[in-house]
């Protein structure tokens, strides 16, 4: 299995897209600072990851994302995210006012 994913960067906001064939193990990478392309914006958090059954599936993915074209369904996946995240957030507080 391959795994196309989508960091988020706590410090700025940047997004970063990266291909792997471990996806535990590679974000550990990130989040200790082995990773140059991320180490000046950590924390970082993923907010999405697709899964390939072949390596070049999962390249050809991951090429597309970082192409312009790409940006806008980048643009879409964070806008989600963050939605979702607004949504849990909501949640969580109207279960602790219920308390």
């Amino acid at each position: 299995m391959f795994y196309v994913y989508i960091l988020r960067s706590k410090k700025d906001g940047k997004l970063y897209v990266g291909c792997t064939s471990n996806l535990e193990n590679r974000i550990g990478r990130h989040e200790k600072g082995f990773v140059i392309s991320t180490r000046s914006r950590l924390p970082i958090e993923l907010i999405y990851k697709e899964t390939f059954e072949d390596k070049s599936s999962a390249f050809q993915r991951e090429r597309f994302l970082k192409s312009l074209w790409g940006a806008r369904e980048k643009r879409k996946i964070l806008k989600k995210f963050l939605f979702d995240q607004s949504l849990a957030s909501w949640v969580e507080l109207a279960k602790s006012s219920e308390e």
